[in-house]
């Protein structure tokens, strides 16, 4: 089993919501305030500006049909269990998935390149030498879905409102956007400050666009089951909150033939389904209640594919490479709350958790272990450092103590490898070592500090899909004296506790940027450990993670980045925030066999599923 993205994070977004790109370093070649089709994040682009469509599609897709599934991935306030509002982009309430489905952005992502961005509603970007000013030119035909003209006044409303007032990872990477201003009817101006990080641009470049006259009338703070006035593909249709969200194409969207849309928006419908229970909405997708599954259960996936649709033909099953990094999954202790405060209590939970007796008695030895936060890319830490990272640290001079030097250069730390028996003694003993050493002893079979208080730990979730997992993990930690249960709480109360950091531990699963930036503030910076509803759930706050974080952002080159992540992982992963789960380095998929793919190499860093299939009988493979 896995989990899908948290908010914010950017694994496998539908395409207008790519959270985690990175921003435009000076082109080489391209003048500066010279209009250019695409960004990226050091100026390099697969595609020159006449470009038909994506290599990765087929322009001829054939329309009609529906698509059906429970969505794999969430962003911002949207919950995998429930939904109870329209507006995704706020903190209050449950956002539905697939909202993005109804907004345009200034650009669209290119799922074959590591973070490129090409024109949407606009048409091209100038940017100024000292890369503070991008001035976006916007398509005359852009249209909202009642007819009326998207101008760049409404692009400024949105950008200066999602900076005033939408959900909390939003305003914080926007924290170095000054402002946006329409300089024309077709031209709006944004203005960052010297200090922006990498990614900042383009992530505006893909915020949604809003209605400045439907928010005139409508507060954007509030929730809502009204469906809002948007430009894209897709419209709101049939709503049951809680259960199901339709979206239904626009069959006259204004940008359908546009380089970036060929190809793609294939189905009538898209439909996202919600179940409370992994085991109920396995059995739905048995029943063809819906068509298309990502398995992120390894049980279901090594046993439940019996049943006679799939025995028959009618569901076809396939496994697809992912050669995204796959971040961090895990338990992320809450570091806010003075039990967790000793690393070495921290590290003696690793100990307690056995993850070969897990992936072979309840994964079907499906996973491997997660030791870095870049896991699956070349951005994770390996061995001692290496001559790069050397420079690098020792750049940074008495910014660092000559511990954190060591440290930093010293091979990184890693969870243990247990014997598999489900009860390692030898490292249930190192556990016991670490808490006796951290000040805490066994007292009448209880774990206690000096104080006399017992260490207890509860693991909250909205859904009981690792309770399995972890309720060995319990059993272990009471033979360190330390009282663990798994608490499960519905969706809304869920996600209360997490923005407002009532909790001791939670999983989260958190997915990096080919190109990391801005996104690494909000996960692992200090001011976001005091920011309620960000991505930053232990509370890590560290100077020098901070110090590296600036490090990762001002990298000038796609190597000098690479060296930087390096560092940070080695620093992130010696403050043991969290016990490690697992990762596959693919995606396991399901579906009714009633679809079609482009017969071309697939993209790279993303599924695009279902961007780019249709509905059809399958041709190809």
């Amino acid at each position: 089993m896995t989990l899908a993205a948290g908010a914010g994070a950017a694994i496998a977004l539908p395409r207008r919501t790519f959270a985690q790109t990175s921003p435009e370093a000076p082109a080489t070649g391209v003048a500066p305030d010279a209009e250019r089709h695409g960004l990226s994040a050091f100026g390099d682009l697969k595609y020159p500006a006449d470009f038909a469509h994506f290599a990765y599609v087929d322009p001829k897709a054939p329309k009609g049909g529906t698509f059906s599934q429970i969505g794999p991935t969430a962003a911002y306030n949207q919950s995998f269990q429930t939904f109870n509002s329209l507006n995704a982009y706020i903190l209050r309430g449950d956002g539905a998935q697939g909202m993005e489905l109804t907004f345009d952005s200034l650009m669209a992502r290119a799922n074959d390149e590591p973070d490129a961005v090409y024109g949407l509603v606009a048409k091209s970007v100038a940017i100024s030498a000292d890369g503070t000013l991008y001035r976006f030119r916007l398509r005359p035909q852009a249209r909202f879905h009642d007819g009326t003209a998207l101008t760049a006044e409404d692009v400024a409303f949105s950008l200066n409102l999602l900076k005033a007032k939408g959900h909390p990872v939003i305003t914080q990477v926007l924290r170095e956007m000054e402002g946006a201003q329409a300089e024309a009817p077709d031209l709006v101006a944004v203005r960052f400050t010297p200090a922006r990080a990498r990614d900042v641009p383009l992530f505006v470049a893909t915020l949604p666009i809003f209605s400045k006259a439907y928010y005139s009338v409508k507060s954007f703070e509030e929730s809502t089951l009204e469906p809002p006035l948007g430009s894209g593909p897709y419209k709101v249709g049939r709503v049951e909150p809680g259960r199901t969200i339709a979206f239904e194409r626009v069959t006259d969207y204004w940008g359908a033939g546009l380089p970036v849309n060929v190809g793609t928006d294939n189905f009538d419908t898209i439909r996202f389904e919600y179940f409370r229970d992994r085991e109920v909405g396995f059995e739905a997708f048995k029943a063809k209640a819906y068509l298309f599954r990502q398995e992120f259960t390894a049980r279901s996936w090594a046993t439940g594919y019996t049943f006679p649709a799939f025995t028959e033909g009618k569901v076809k099953r396939a496994i697809l490479p992912d050669a995204t990094p796959s971040g961090a999954q895990g338990w992320f202790l809450n570091t806010r709350r003075p039990k967790f405060s000793d690393p070495r209590v921290r590290e003696a939970l690793s100990y307690a958790f056995d993850f070969e007796w897990t992936n072979k008695n309840l994964m079907f030895d499906a996973y491997r272990r997660t030791s870095s936060f870049f896991a699956n890319s070349d951005l994770e830490a390996q061995g001692p450092a290496g001559p790069e990272e050397i420079a690098l640290i020792e750049s940074l001079g008495d910014r660092l103590t000559p511990a954190d030097i060591a440290a930093l250069k010293a091979p990184p730390w890693s969870p243990p490898v247990s014997d598999g028996s489900g009860q390692d003694r030898a490292l249930l003993r190192k556990g016991a070592q670490l808490l006796r050493e951290a000040g805490w002893e066994i007292k009448s079979g209880r774990l206690v500090n000096p104080q006399g208080e017992g260490l207890t730990i509860e693991f909250l979730d909205d859904e009981g899909g690792l309770e399995r997992h972890t309720a060995p993990f319990i059993k272990n930690l009471k033979l360190l004296g330390i009282e663990a249960n798994f608490r499960l709480v519905d969706g809304p109360q869920y996600q209360r506790r997490l923005n407002e950091f009532d909790f001791d531990s939670t999983v989260r699963r958190y997915s990096m940027s080919t190109v990391p930036g801005e996104s690494l503030r909000n996960y692992f910076g200090s001011r976001a450990a005091a920011t309620p509803g960000s991505n930053n759930l232990s509370g890590i706050s560290d100077p020098v993670v901070d110090l590296l974080i600036e490090q990762v952002i001002a990298a000038p080159t796609r190597e000098a980045l690479r060296t930087a992540c390096r560092v940070l992982d080695r620093r992130l992963r010696a403050g043991r925030y969290w016990v490690p789960h697992w990762y596959s380095a693919e995606f396991r998929i399901a579906f009714w066999d009633e679809f079609g793919w482009p017969d071309v190499p697939r993209p790279t860093y993303a599924r695009a599923i279902p961007d780019i299939w249709s509905s059809r009988a399958r041709t190809a493979g």
